[in-house]
C-alpha cells in the first residue's frame, strides 16, 4: 500500500469506523518503493484521524500501516511550517502498532492470561462478533499514553492480573471518539464535566467469563471487542457518580443526563450508533451507563 492509498483508505473509512482492514502479517521495515506523501495529502487528513470530536490523540493500526502512518507524520513534522502548523493535532498523534490476534497462544499473551474469544470456539453470529484484529500492548511505561483529551490507555485496562506486565487490550478509536462527544454534549447541556470514569473498559474473555450468568455479564459481551465501556461522571474523582440532577443525592436518575447526551450524539453521528444500558447502584458500585459502538442500536435498563 502506498502512502497515498493509505490516506485514501483513512479518508474513506472516516471517523465513524476509525479502522482499517484486519492486520496483515507484520513486516520489519517499510517497502523501499514507498514515497513520502505530498503536503496536500497531509492537509486532507485532519477529520479522519482526529475523529468527529477532534480530540483523538492516538491511532491503533496493524504493523505495516502503523509504520506507513508514522513515516507520513514524521514527514509532516519536518515539513514546511504551513503544513505542520495547519494540522497540529495530526502532527502530534501517537501511532500504536497493534499486536496481531494470531500472536495469542493457548489463550495467553506471554504471562498475561486472556482466554478464548467466542469466534475461536464457534462460528460468529455476525461480522461484529468476529475475533478482534489485534491487541494494544500496555506496559508500565506506556499505560499513561493519552488516547484523547480526557482518556488514557490505562483507563480501559481489564481489572485483573495487576502484577502481570505487559498487559493487552482490545480497543477501538470510535468508542473513545464517542465518549469525547458525550462529554462535549454534557457540557453543552449545562453539566460541567471534566472527568468521566471508565468503570469497565476492555474485558478479555478469561475475565468476562467469571461474571457470566443470570443478571451478570453476557457471554459475547461487547467489552471483549473493544467497543464498549461502563461510565459515570466523576469530576471530584471520589469513585462515585456525581450529583448531575442537583437533588443532593446519588441515584440512578443521575444517569439520565448521560443517557440524553448519548442519544444526541447518536442522532448527530449515526456512524457511532450502538448499545446503551442504565444500571442502578449496588453494594459494589454506584449508578452507571453502558455505552458502545457495536453498529446497531440496542437499549436496556430503561435507557
Amino acid at each position: 500500500m502506498t502512502g497515498r492509498s493509505l490516506f485514501a483508505a483513512l479518508l474513506i473509512a472516516g471517523a465513524g469506523s476509525l479502522h482499517l482492514a484486519a492486520p496483515r502479517t507484520a513486516h520489519a521495515e517499510l517497502a523501499p518503493s514507498l514515497t513520502a506523501p505530498a503536503p496536500t495529502d497531509l492537509l486532507a487528513l485532519d477529520d479522519s484521524l482526529l475523529g468527529f470530536s477532534g480530540k483523538l490523540r492516538a491511532r491503533f493500526l496493524p504493523p505495516v500501516d502503523a509504520v506507513e502512518l508514522e513515516r507520513a507524520l514524521d514527514a509532516m513534522r519536518r515539513a514546511a511550517p504551513d503544513v505542520a502548523t495547519a494540522r497540529p493535532g495530526v502532527a502530534a498523534l501517537t501511532v500504536v502498532s497493534m499486536v496481531p490476534f494470531e500472536a495469542k497462544v493457548s489463550g495467553r499473551m506471554g504471562l498475561y492470561r486472556m482466554g478464548f474469544w467466542p469466534g475461536e470456539m464457534r462460528t460468529s453470529r455476525s461480522a461484529a462478533y468476529d475475533n478482534p484484529p489485534g491487541f494494544i500492548q500496555v506496559t508500565q511505561a506506556n499505560q499513561n499514553l493519552q488516547l484523547s483529551e480526557h482518556f488514557r490507555l490505562r483507563d480501559f485496562l481489564t481489572k485483573d492480573q495487576f502484577t502481570v506486565w505487559p498487559k493487552y487490550v482490545v480497543l477501538r478509536e470510535s468508542l473513545i471518539d464517542k465518549l469525547e462527544l458525550v462529554i462535549a454534549e454534557l457540557n453543552v447541556m449545562g453539566h460541567r464535566v471534566g472527568h468521566v470514569q471508565v468503570m469497565s473498559g476492555s474485558r478479555h474473555p478469561f475475565y468476562n467469563q467469571q461474571g457470566v450468568g443470570k443478571g451478570g455479564r453476557a457471554d459475547d459481551s461487547r467489552h471483549q471487542y473493544g467497543d464498549a465501556s461502563d461510565i459515570f461522571v466523576d469530576n471530584d474523582r471520589d469513585g462515585n457518580m456525581d450529583d448531575l440532577d442537583g437533588d443532593r443525592r446519588i441515584t440512578v436518575r443521575d444517569a439520565e443526563p448521560i443517557i440524553e447526551a448519548v442519544r444526541r450524539v447518536e442522532l448527530a453521528h449515526p456512524e457511532l450508533i450502538g448499545g446503551m444500558g442504565r444500571y442502578h447502584a449496588t453494594d459494589a458500585h454506584g449508578p452507571f451507563v453502558h455505552v458502545d459502538v457495536r453498529g446497531t442500536p440496542a437499549r436496556w435498563g430503561g435507557a
